[in-house]
C-alpha cells in the first residue's frame, strides 16, 4: 500500500466558515482522502491522500460550488536525448503533488505543466534534476538569452574534437580497401580513443547512470554500455598479448561510434531549432522601444513603460508596438507575419492595428488597446507553443513502446552475447555483435518522429494564418469527411448591401437618393448599405426633417413637403398600398432570400415610389473553397439561422450538399452530433458566439479570423483571415502533416527492426551501426523539415 501524500490544495471562492465547512466534507467523501482540513483564511485545504488522483479532488471542490486555482508553465529541459528521457522527465513531474497535467517534448526541449497554485516552482525543478536533467522556468517573452544557440556551438567543438581524434584511428581500415596493410601502434590508438571515451563522451556516462538510478533506460545508457564494451575488450587484448605482437584491438569501434553519435546529434540539434523557427520569427517581431506622444512631445520608451491608453507614434517602415485604434493619419500596414495576408492592409482614423506589423508610408498616431501578454501577438505565440508542446493522440503509442524499448534492447543484447558464445564464437565476436546491437538500436528517431512533424507543421500552418491550437485538432483534421459552415461572417461578409432595386418611374438614382436621404445617420445595417450604395454612385442626400423611426416597420421623414416612408410590407400594408408591377420582383426576390424594403410617399398622395432588396455578399473565395473540400472527397453542410430561402441561395451559389436552415444557436451542435452520429468525421466553422457550443461539439473546431474571443476559445483551429480558403487548407496541412509523422515512425521502426537482426546475425559492424543510428534520427528530423515548403496555394 502506497505512503498517504500530504499536500495544500488552494480553494477560491470561500466567503464564511460554513463555506469551508462544506469544502471539508466535500472533499472528505472522496477515496482515499485520509484527511482534510480546510483554513478560510488561508483559502487552503491541507490533505492527506493514498492513491487519490488530483482531478478527482478538483471536482469535488468544483461540485460544492467553488473553484481550485490553476496555473500554466513552461520548463526548459536540458539533458534529454531520446524518447525514454522525456517519459522520465514527464513521470518525475508528475508525481510533483499538485500537477494536474504535464507533457513534456523531447524535441523543443520544454516541458508544459498544468498545476495547482499552490505548487512551488522549485519543487519541480528539483524533481527534474533529480530524474537527472536540468530544468528552468521560462516566462512568457521566453529566456532572456538563446541557451539553445550556446549549447549548438558547444556541441559544434566537441564534434570536431571527436571526429579529429577518430579519424587516425579509421584510416587503416581504408587503407586496407586499397590493398596497404599497416596499424598504429597499441599505444597510439588508446591515446587517441581514451580522450574521446571519457571526455567527450562523459555526457554518455552520466546520463546512463542518471537513467539507473531512476531504475530505467535511455540512449545515453545503451551507448555508454556498447562502446565501453569495445574499449574494455580492446585493453583486455593488448594486455594480453604477447610482447612485440600486435593485438587485434577494437579503439577505432568506441571512438568512431562515440564521434558518429555525437555527430548525429548535434546535425539533429540543428536541425530541431529549425523547426521552433516560426516561433522565434514571431518572437522577432516584437519592438523593444515605441514612440509616446505625451502633452505634444514625443518621446522614445521602452515597451515595459507603456500603459492602456497611451498615444503611440509610429513612423513609416516602423513595426507597431501595441495593439491599438487609429487616431490620425493614412498609411497601409504589412501583416503578412501575422495574419498570413500578402496584401497591405489600409489604415485609417478607426482600424485596428496589431504589434508586429510594419507601417506602410504614413505616419500614425495610435491609441494603446492592448500590451504585452494581452496583444494579438503574443496570444498568436502562445497558441503555436501549445500546440507544439501538445502530444497528438498517436505519440501516446510511442510513449508506451519507449517505455519498454530500452530494457529490452540491453536484454536482446545479453541474449545475442549468450547465443554467439554457446554457438563456439569467441568472447571478441559474440562481445561485438551485442555491442552492435546496443549501439544500432537507439530510440532517439522514434521519439522524434511525432513532436518534429507537428513544430514544423504547426509552424508552416502558422506562417500562412492558420493557428492550431492543440494536437489533437491536427491528428483529427486529417480524417474529416464532413464540413459544417455557418452562413454569416463566415461564408458572407455579415454585411448587407443593396442587391436589387426597381424604381417604378425607371429613375433608380433618384430612388437611391431619397431612400439615402431617410436613412442618413441611421445605424442600422440595412441604413448603412443603402448609405454605401449612395456614395458608390456619388450622390448628394438632402437634408430631410421630421424624421421618426416606425417600431417594426421601418422610417419616415419629410422632404421638400412631401413626407416619405422606407420600410418592409407591414408598412405598405398600413399604408393602403398594393405592390403593384413590382409583384413579381417581390416574390422572386424573397425566394432568392432577400430582405425587402418598399419606398412610398405618403403625402401628399400615397403611392408606391420603389423597392430595394438587400442582401449579404458572398466572401471572395467562398466557392473556391466548397470547390476544394468537394474535390478532396469532403461533404460540405450549412447551418444557419437564416429563412430557407436566404440560406438555400447561398448553398446553390456554392453548391453545397446540404442546408439547415432556420437552426437556433441551441440546436446548432445538435445538428453537429446528428452528423456525428451518421459517421462522419466533422469539422465546424463559425465566428459568432452562437456558433461556440458547435464549435465544441465537432471533431475540429474552426473559428474564423476576426470572429468573437468565445468562438476563438472553442475551437482547436483559428483562421487569422476571415477566408473560407484557409479551411480546406487547414485540413491540407493536418493532412501533409500527419503523413509526415507516419513516414517518421515507419523509418523510425525500420531502422529497428532491420538493424537489430543485422547486428544480432554479426552482419554489422559496431562503427556502421553507430552510423545508421545518427542518420536514422538526422533524416526522421530532415524529413519533417520538409513541411516548412508548404503553401496553401498548392493544395
Amino acid at each position: 500500500m502506497s505512503a498517504p501524500t500530504t499536500f495544500d490544495l488552494p480553494i477560491s471562492g470561500m466567503t464564511c466558515a460554513s463555506c469551508a465547512g462544506r469544502v471539508e466534507r466535500a472533499l472528505a467523501k472522496v477515496p482515499g482522502v485520509q484527511r482534510a482540513e480546510v483554513n478560510l483564511a488561508s483559502e487552503r485545504a491541507r490533505l492527506e491522500v493514498t492513491n487519490t488522483p488530483l482531478q478527482s479532488l478538483i471536482e469535488a471542490v468544483e461540485a460544492a460550488g467553488y473553484q481550485v486555482p490553476e496555473r500554466s508553465l513552461e520548463l526548459a529541459i536540458e539533458g534529454m536525448t531520446c524518447a525514454s528521457c522525456a517519459g522520465r522527465v514527464e513521470r518525475a513531474l508528475a508525481r510533483v503533488p499538485g500537477v494536474c497535467a504535464v507533457s513534456v517534448n523531447l524535441a523543443s526541449e520544454r516541458a508544459h505543466l498544468q498545476l495547482l497554485d499552490s505548487v512551488d516552482t522549485g519543487a519541480l525543478l528539483q524533481a527534474v534534476a533529480a530524474a537527472g536533467y536540468q530544468a528552468q522556468p521560462l516566462d512568457a517573452e521566453g529566456p532572456a538569452a538563446d541557451p539553445a544557440e550556446r549549447r549548438l556551438r558547444r556541441e559544434r567543438r566537441v564534434v570536431l574534437l571527436a571526429l579529429l581524434l577518430a579519424a587516425p584511428l579509421v584510416l587503416p581500415m581504408f587503407a586496407a580497401w586499397l590493398g596497404l596493410h599497416w596499424m598504429l601502434p597499441a599505444w597510439l590508438q588508446f591515446a587517441l580513443a581514451t580522450p574521446v571515451q571519457f571526455l567527450l563522451g562523459a555526457r554518455f556516462y552520466r546520463a546512463g547512470w542518471q537513467a539507473l538510478r531512476a531504475r530505467t533506460g535511455n540512449m545515453d545508457l545503451l551507448v555508454a554500455l556498447g562502446t565501453s564494451a569495445a574499449y574494455g575488450l580492446s585493453l583486455y587484448q593488448w594486455w594480453q598479448a604477447p610482447s612485440g605482437a600486435m593485438p587485434h584491438l577494437y579503439f577505432e569501434a568506441a571512438a568512431v561510434v562515440i564521434a558518429l553519435v555525437l555527430l548525429g546529434k548535434y546535425l539533429e540539434s540543428r536541425a530541431k531549432r529549425q523547426t521552433t523557427s516560426a516561433i522565434r520569427a514571431l518572437e522577432a517581431l516584437r519592438p523593444e522601444r515605441a514612440i509616446r506622444l505625451r502633452d505634444g512631445v514625443e518621446e522614445e520608451v521602452t515597451i515595459a513603460a507603456l500603459r492602456l491608453g497611451d498615444l503611440v507614434v509610429v513612423r513609416p517602415g516602423e513595426r507597431f508596438p501595441v495593439d491599438g485604434e487609429v487616431l490620425e493619419g493614412q498609411s497601409h500596414a504589412d501583416e503578412t507575419l501575422i495574419s498570413g495576408e500578402s496584401l497591405p492592409v489600409p489604415k485609417q482614423p478607426g482600424a485596428r492595428v496589431t504589434a508586429g506589423a510594419i507601417n506602410g508610408e504614413g505616419r500614425l498616431l495610435v491609441r494603446t488597446n492592448a500590451l504585452g501578454k494581452e496583444t494579438v501577438l503574443a496570444q498568436i505565440i502562445r497558441l503555436v507553443e501549445d500546440a507544439q508542446a501538445g502530444k497528438a493522440p498517436i505519440q501516446k503509442l510511442v510513449d508506451r513502446v519507449s517505455a519498454v524499448f530500452v530494457p529490452a534492447v540491453v536484454l536482446l543484447a545479453l541474449l545475442t552475447l549468450a547465443v554467439w558464445l554457446a554457438l563456439g564464437a569467441g568472447l571478441e565476436s559474440a562481445l561485438l555483435n551485442a555491442v552492435a546491437v546496443l549501439v544500432i538500436a537507439c530510440p532517439c528517431a522514434l521519439g522524434l518522429a511525432t513532436p518534429t512533424a507537428i513544430m514544423a507543421g504547426t509552424g508552416a500552418a502558422a506562417r500562412h494564418g492558420i493557428l492550431i491550437k492543440d494536437a489533437e485538432a491536427l491528428e483529427i483534421a486529417h480524417r474529416v469527411t464532413a464540413v459544417a459552415f455557418d452562413k454569416t461572417g463566415t461564408l458572407t461578409s455579415g454585411r448587407p448591401r443593396i442587391a436589387h432595386l426597381r424604381a417604378l418611374d425607371g429613375n433608380e438614382d433618384e430612388l437611391l437618393r431619397l431612400a439615402g436621404a431617410l436613412q442618413r445617420g441611421s445605424e442600422h445595417p440595412l441604413a448603412r448599405a443603402v448609405l454605401e450604395a449612395c456614395r458608390e454612385h456619388g450622390l448628394s442626400l438632402p437634408a430631410t426633417s421630421d424624421s421618426q423611426a416606425l417600431a417594426g416597420r421601418g422610417i419616415a421623414a419629410s422632404l421638400d413637403g412631401r413626407r416619405l416612408a422606407l420600410g418592409n410590407r407591414r408598412l405598405l400594408d398600413e399604408s393602403g398600398l398594393a405592390p403593384g408591377a413590382l409583384e413579381a420582383d417581390a416574390r422572386t426576390w424573397e425566394a432568392e432570400g432577400r430582405t425587402l424594403s418598399w419606398l412610398i410617399e405618403q403625402a401628399p398622395r400615397p403611392r408606391l415610389l420603389g423597392l430595394f432588396a438587400f442582401g449579404d455578399t458572398l466572401k471572395p473565395g467562398a466557392a473556391e473553397a466548397i470547390a476544394h473540400l468537394h474535390a478532396r472527397g469532403i461533404r460540405t453542410h450549412l447551418i444557419s439561422g437564416d429563412n430557407p430561402g436566404s440560406a438555400g441561395a447561398v448553398a446553390r451559389t456554392l453548391g453545397i450538399d446540404d442546408v439547415h436552415a432556420e437552426v437556433l444557436p441551441a440546436d446548432k451542435a445538435a445538428e453537429v452530433a446528428r452528423l456525428k452520429a451518421g459517421g462522419a468525421v466533422v469539422a465546424m466553422v463559425g465566428d459568432g458566439i452562437n456558433d461556440a457550443p458547435a464549435l465544441a461539439a465537432a471533431d475540429v473546431g474552426i473559428a474564423m479570423g476576426g470572429g468573437t474571443d468565445v468562438a476563438m476559445q472553442a475551437a482547436g483551429i483559428t483562421l487569422m483571415r476571415g477566408d473560407p480558403r484557409l479551411v480546406p487548407a487547414a485540413l491540407a496541412i493536418s493532412q501533409r502533416t500527419y503523413a509526415k509523422i507516419r513516414q517518421n515512425l515507419f523509418w523510425a521502426f525500420v531502422y529497428n527492426l532491420v538493424g537489430i537482426p543485422l547486428a544480432a546475425a554479426g552482419l554489422l559492424d559496431p562503427m556502421f551501426a553507430g552510423a545508421a543510428m545518427a542518420f536514422s534520427s538526422v533524416s526522421v528530423v530532415s524529413n519533417a523539415l520538409l513541411l516548412r515548403r508548404w503553401q496553401p496555394e498548392r493544395e
